[in-house]
């Protein structure tokens, strides 16, 4: 049985389809059970086709700057 540390090595190919069919269904069920590991893939899946689509949408201003805020470094 799968545990949630193996998912983050398994999710590409997962995602892929090029798992073999155990592996494949062990992930199901673990997938099935497990909502941390659903939204783990979830975001994977959603993070991989903006990345497929070659543009990532801006940022609002207000995220922006804290984006940029959070960034830097102490003096």
């Amino acid at each position: 049985m799968l545990r949630c540390r193996d998912i983050p090595d398994l999710a590409t190919d997962y995602l892929e389809g090029s798992q073999p069919w155990f592996r494949r269904a062990g992930m199901m069920f673990h997938l099935a059970y497990c909502s941390a590991c659903r939204a783990y893939m979830d975001q994977l899946a959603k993070t991989r086709r903006l990345l497929a689509n070659g543009r990532l949408p801006a940022p609002d201003p207000e995220t922006e700057r804290r984006l940029v805020m959070a960034a830097k470094l102490p003096d």
